[in-house]
């Protein structure tokens, strides 16, 4: 077995058992370092910091397609499809409940379920933009926008 796989504290079985690599890629050599494998271009390290805000508390993106790609796709995916695994993340993508605006904008500011409120991380400006954005892609046309003085009501 290689040191590559030992060293990340990963044995041959599990790797094999969760079905993350074959028999021959364990045999087979690492090429280059880990600092080489892991690193990323200096420009797309700026580029991805420049959307974010020095505080861990407030995302800074603005426009309902960048909050999406930062926050909401890791769990409801790209196309907004939805996931099951190791949790439940439902469907964006043609979900009737988006059809009232007030539903999307109580779940990003309550959260509902496994997922956590964004109160706190999100300006009212952003919920409405991202709201708006779920509401009107992934094959959804809902057109009535929700504003950012609607957001306020849900704010405690």
């Amino acid at each position: 077995m290689s040191n590559t796989h030992s060293s990340r504290g990963l044995s041959a079985a599990a790797l094999l058992l969760a079905g993350l690599c074959s028999l021959p890629a364990l045999a087979a050599p690492a090429t280059g370092t880990a600092t080489e494998v892991m690193a990323i271009p200096t420009a797309e390290v700026a580029a991805l910091q420049a959307g974010f805000s020095d505080s861990r508390q407030i995302n800074t993106q603005r426009g309902g397609d960048k909050i999406y790609q930062a926050i909401c796709q890791g769990c409801h995916m790209p196309q907004g499809q939805g996931s099951k695994g190791a949790g439940f993340y439902p469907a964006l993508a043609g979900n009737t409940k988006l059809a009232a605006g007030a539903y999307p904008v109580g779940v990003v500011m309550n959260g509902l379920h496994g997922m956590p409120s964004f109160a706190a991380r999100l300006k009212d400006e952003q919920v409405a933009e991202v709201v708006n954005y779920v509401r009107t892609h992934f094959g959804n046309q809902f057109t009535d926008a929700v504003k950012a003085d609607d957001v306020k009501l849900f704010r405690k």
